[in-house]
């Protein structure tokens, strides 16, 4: 792919293919050429209130073709697009506001009261999705204005749980965009006559990334759905002659169960992409007796987020197996010290490439302490067998991964610090079968009548409805090690 930015791309597609569908939503369908005109719009829109070069754009809305709109908007003026997860409560949504200090806030029509408050607490300018923002930006067109924005410029700040219990904003350039879509277009054979569903949400580079973006950068087809509906997903997939999805395991589990599963028309599906390092062999053996391959897909946010991936003609003989490495990055399994593996054995995957982030945004420290050399320290842990082929085996982070959203303990303790019944306490995973985990606090408390559900209370408003632990296991004392720290794998040993 050439050194262009990733609006540049675009506006070539709407030259060569002008007539081609790019984005279909609620039955709507955006051509390349009126794609290009609403970014151009959209950007002359933004320049004309003061956006520019190095500025933030916040955008808190479920899926919407709009998300597009600002994302290559951005790029094309040199800005930087933030998206907000609508399923965080206003007090991390406030937080992530006050730390990007966005310049305007771009909000969906089931938000506009939060909305306003996050803007109003950022001190920023809040605009509605909608019929008057349509208007306003179609006013400020700049037709074939070819932008002030480089091509190696950062253009995304995406929030990512920490494990110190405050989020981390990872800072993704043009280049991480570039590297992530052509690796994408490799993983998934995609061709401009691919026709991409979208169901996972926005404000993760799972949903943007994996396969949306990198299809609108190949010249193919966007289909949008702002929700999960299984029944709705199927018929899509034949009336529309869907090609490639994405899925996470809750998503595709709940797909196999529905009754319309066995007789869907799926003969347009070429294959089925899943973002995930945990996936049961049952699901994918599922989608496989349909005759689709499921095509594995590792990375992290910070990764934009492709690093590690199957591809169609392994899938069904490597099932288990997260892939081979991108064909736009390196992936090492190291030891602590950073010293390269031998074949066979487990250790930390390492990632470089112009697909990691460029930095931590405000946060010097953690990214000195992520980057080292070049190589993004993932947190995760793997093995490399010797036909060059990764397998997931943990996760040095301390980290919950409940229905394809990673949950940190670390914030869930945060909001416990200022609890008074509890003389100590830890946040550890307990598996499940519709979720795959479920946070669950073990914690001795400091008389018998603190309760379990007085413990859950407090985190009502507090951290985000997914996110809250789903019981409490009372214990006289925690398990330490000799140094004093808590050993989590004997709190899982409760369960």
């Amino acid at each position: 792919m050439q050194q262009l930015r990733i609006d540049s791309i675009l506006a070539g597609h709407a030259v060569s293919g002008p007539g081609r569908s790019a984005i279909t939503f609620n039955g709507k369908v955006t051509d390349f050429a009126s794609l290009e005109a609403q970014v151009a719009s959209m950007a002359g829109w933004l320049a004309a209130r003061g956006v520019g070069s190095g500025d933030r754009v916040a955008i808190y809305a479920r899926n919407h073709p709009e998300s597009f709109n600002l994302l290559f908007a951005v790029s094309r003026i040199g800005a930087m697009m933030v998206p907000l997860n609508w399923r965080l409560s206003e007090e991390e949504l406030a937080w992530q506001m006050a730390d990007a200090a966005p310049s305007m806030l771009l909000y969906g029509t089931d938000f506009v009261a939060a909305a306003g408050q996050l803007g109003r607490s950022a001190g920023c300018p809040a605009f509605e999705i909608g019929a008057g923002l349509e208007k306003a930006r179609a006013e400020h067109a700049t037709g074939a204005d070819a932008g002030t924005g480089s091509a190696d410029a950062e253009l995304m700040v995406v929030y990512t749980s920490g494990t110190t219990g405050r989020p981390k904003g990872a800072v993704l350039g043009q280049a991480a965009m570039r590297a992530n879509a052509e690796m994408s277009h490799h993983a998934y054979a995609m061709t401009p006559y691919d026709l991409v569903l979208n169901i996972l949400p926005l404000f993760h580079v799972g949903g943007l990334n994996i396969q949306p973006l990198p299809a609108l950068l190949a010249g193919a087809g966007v289909v949008i759905h702002d929700g999960f509906d299984p029944a709705a997903v199927l018929a899509a997939i034949g009336s529309e002659g869907i090609t490639q999805m994405t899925v996470v395991p809750t998503i595709l589990g709940a797909l196999i169960g529905t009754p319309e599963w066995q007789t869907a028309d799926l003969s347009s599906l070429r294959m089925m992409a899943i973002g995930s390092t945990d996936v049961p062999v049952a699901l994918i053996e599922a989608v496989h007796a349909r005759g689709i391959p499921v095509v594995q897909v590792y990375g992290t946010t910070e990764t934009s987020p492709t690093a590690i991936y199957q591809t169609a003609d392994i899938a069904t003989t490597t099932v288990g197996s997260i892939g081979r490495a991108g064909s736009r990055c390196e992936i090492r399994i190291t030891g602590d010290d950073g010293t390269e593996l031998p074949v066979g054995e487990v250790g930390e995957i390492r990632v470089r490439g112009d697909n990691i982030l460029t930095r931590y945004w405000n946060n010097e420290a953690a990214s000195a302490e992520s980057i080292v050399d070049g190589w993004f320290r993932t947190g995760d842990m793997a093995r490399l067998d010797a036909d060059g082929l990764y397998w997931f085996a943990d996760r040095l982070k301390h980290v919950i991964i409940s229905g394809g959203e990673n949950i940190y303990p670390a914030e869930l303790e945060r909001v416990l610090a200022d609890y008074d019944g509890l003389t100590e306490f830890a946040v550890v995973g307990r598996d499940d079968p519709r979720w795959g985990q479920v946070p669950v606090i073990v914690a001795a408390r400091s008389g018998p009548t603190v309760t379990g559900d007085a413990v859950l209370a407090h985190f009502e408003g507090r951290i985000a409805r997914f996110k809250r632990p789903k019981d409490v296991v009372f214990v006289e004392a925690l398990p330490r090690n000799a140094l004093g720290k808590i050993v989590t794998g004997d709190l899982r040993t409760l369960f």
